[in-house]
């Protein structure tokens, strides 16, 4: 697989990012991916500040090779969060949500390599005036919370190249080599796959999660909460109930009342298949079976190859 500077910039041998998700991307998942040679991130949106320390530390144990941590903006103990992760050492930190100039700055001067997740050009040209040093264009085929113009990643991944310096890591309904091909194609320089890693064995998600996003059927996810932040869900009786509320024309305070605070975690982390919440991405109905951080890489390398030969 190429080298490109996304490789140079986190000092990877392989263009492949997994995505620091909530309930799923912990220690163990973000050590794997870094071991087999892409950059594993830890997900702190899930996690207590403590708990981040004692995730940093562990992947710091489990591998010798680059890893970052994934930190949104909204986080709410976030000068925390960035208390620890400077005083740990951590070299490359994603930002997602927000805006991107509030750590930016302060990240780079303490000699962090940055990189924000955006949903659309206008925002990749504010990540970069920011000082990043790249950007996750990041479609609306991706699981979790995705941009309100809802553009596919086939359309947002060159666009955000055409107007952006910065190198560009396409995300968004990409779990194949052949989508890591076309990807590259587009003009990206790196991927950043969320849902397949969300669904291998080193995931800390439940096994019920995994089971029944491995189970999905084309059509099986849904864009929803389209007012409070778009957030893309498997559709079960929570979802049924929200979208039900929604359609009737529900206020916000109701339909916060109804998703509550925990719900991702009842579903994602605790396995509750029916009043969790089950963020994923629409490419889950391409993962069918049981695999491991290594079966996706060389599953990974054979599609790449196979489709460059065939283009």
């Amino acid at each position: 697989m190429k080298t490109s500077r996304i490789t140079e910039l986190f000092g990877i041998e392989k263009p492949i990012i997994a995505g620091g998700m909530v309930w799923c991307s912990g220690h163990r998942l973000a050590s794997a991916v870094s071991n087999c040679g892409g950059l594993g991130l830890i997900g702190s949106g899930s996690m207590h500040p403590d708990t981040l320390r004692d995730h940093i530390e562990k992947c710091k144990s489990e591998t010798d090779k680059p890893f970052g941590v994934n930190l949104s903006l909204f986080y709410p103990q976030l000068e925390e969060a960035v208390r620890i992760i400077l005083s740990s050492g951590v070299k490359i930190v994603f930002t997602s949500a927000g805006n991107p100039a509030m750590l930016t700055g302060r990240l780079k001067e303490a000699g962090i390599t940055v990189v924000h997740v955006v949903s659309s050009a206008k925002f990749a040209l504010k990540a970069e005036a920011a000082g990043v040093d790249a950007v996750v264009a990041e479609g609306f085929e991706a699981g979790g919370h995705n941009g309100r113009d809802e553009t596919a990643t086939m359309v947002l991944t060159p666009s955000v190249c055409h107007v952006v310096k910065v190198p560009v890591i396409a995300a968004g309904g990409i779990s194949t080599g052949a989508q890591v091909a076309a990807a590259f194609a587009l003009g990206a320089e790196g991927v950043q796959m969320g849902t397949r890693f969300a669904l291998c064995d080193e995931s800390s998600a439940s096994e019920a999660f995994k089971q029944r996003c491995r189970a999905l059927a084309e059509g099986g996810t849904m864009l929803t909460l389209k007012r409070s932040g778009n957030v893309r869900m498997v559709k079960n009786e929570f979802y049924a109930r929200v979208a039900g509320a929604i359609d009737r024309g529900a206020s916000e305070d109701e339909i916060k009342e109804i998703v509550g605070q925990r719900r991702a975690k009842l579903g994602i982390f605790e396995g509750d298949m029916q009043e969790g919440m089950l963020e994923i991405g629409q490419t889950a109905t391409l993962v069918e079976r049981k695999e491991s951080v290594a079966d996706i890489f060389a599953d990974i390398e054979a599609g790449y190859a196979a489709a460059r030969l065939r283009l």
